[in-house]
C-alpha cells in the first residue's frame, strides 16, 4: 500500500535533522503540505522549504520546542495559510546525558522542559483545531530507552517515558472526536551523533538489537506517515515500537 497525505496539511516539530527532517521529506513526497519548526538555522530551514517544492508547499517555523507562545503561533501559522492542521509530530527533543549523581537540577528540567512540556504546550495548541474539525492524528516521537531506560539519560527516558502517557490520554480525551493519538518509539537510529560515536561504540548498540543494525531516519518517517495517514484510521493510543526488536 502506498501511503497517501494528498490534501493533508502536517507540522513537525524539530525537523530540519535526522528523524524530524526524514519525516518532513517523507510527509511532502506522500503529497502532504509540511510546516516544521526549527531553533537556530534559517538558512538550513530556508534550503529545505525550497528542496520540498517552495512556499506554497512548505513552511519553516522558528521556534524554541520549550515556548508555549512559540507552540501557539506555529499551529496558528498552519492554519492561517492551509485551514486546518490534519497531522502533528512532536519530534523536537534535546538531550543532557550523564550518571544522576552528576546530573544538575538544570539538565534535569531543561530535558523535561523541551521533551515532555515542548509536547504539552504544541499538542495543547492543535488540540482545540484538531477537536472542531473532528478530525487529525497526533504523532510523538518517544524512544526506546523511555521504555527500557539507560543508563546516564535518567533525564531523557523520564520525558521519554513521560510522552507515552501523556500520549495515551490524548487519544483517551480526544477519540470522541475522530482525533487519534500515537506514539513512534525509535531504537537506535543512524543519524549525525550516533555517526560520531565510533566503531566500539555502534558495535556495542548493535548487539543489542535482534536484526543485527542501526536503524534509519527513514524507518521512522515510514511508521510515523502510516500513523498521519488514513490508512491507520483505527489505530490510536498505540506505541509502534521501530527499534529492530529491542523492546521486545
Amino acid at each position: 500500500m502506498t501511503l497517501d497525505l494528498s490534501g493533508k496539511n502536517i507540522l513537525v516539530t524539530g525537523g530540519t535533522r535526522g528523524i524530524g527532517r526524514a519525516i518532513v521529506e517523507a510527509a511532502n513526497a506522500a503529497g502532504a503540505n509540511v510546516a516544521f519548526t526549527y531553533r537556530s538555522s534559517t538558512e538550513t530551514a530556508e534550503q529545505l522549504v525550497q528542496a520540498l517544492g517552495g512556499d506554497d508547499r512548505a513552511l519553516a517555523l522558528q521556534a524554541d520546542a520549550a515556548s508555549a507562545d512559540d507552540a501557539a503561533a506555529a499551529v496558528q501559522a498552519v492554519t492561517e495559510k492551509w485551514g486546518t492542521i490534519d497531522g502533528l509530530v512532536v519530534n523536537a527533543g534535546i538531550t543532557r546525558d550523564t550518571l544522576m549523581i552528576r546530573m544538575s537540577a538544570e539538565d534535569w528540567q531543561a530535558v523535561l522542559d523541551t521533551n515532555l512540556t515542548g509536547a504539552f504546550h504544541v499538542a495543547k495548541a492543535a488540540y482545540r483545531p484538531m477537536m472542531k474539525q473532528r478530525a487529525g492524528s497526533i504523532v510523538t516521537v518517544s524512544s526506546v530507552v523511555g521504555v527500557m531506560g539507560n543508563a546516564g539519560q535518567a533525564n531523557y527516558a523520564a520525558s521519554k517515558a513521560g510522552l507515552i502517557g501523556f500520549t495515551k490520554s490524548l487519544a483517551r480525551e480526544l477519540g470522541g472526536r475522530g482525533v487519534r493519538a500515537n506514539v513512534v518509539a525509535p531504537g537506535y537510529i543512524q543519524t549525525d551523533m550516533t555517526a560520531d560515536l565510533g566503531d566500539k561504540v555502534t558495535d556495542a548498540m548493535k548487539g543489542q538489537i535482534p536484526l543485527g543494525r542501526l536503524g534509519q531516519p527513514d524507518d521512522i518517517a515510514a511508521a510515523t506517515l502510516f500513523l498521519l495517514s488514513d490508512a491507520s484510521t483505527y489505530v490510536t493510543g498505540h506505541v509502534l515500537h521501530v527499534d529492530g526488536g529491542m523492546a521486545m
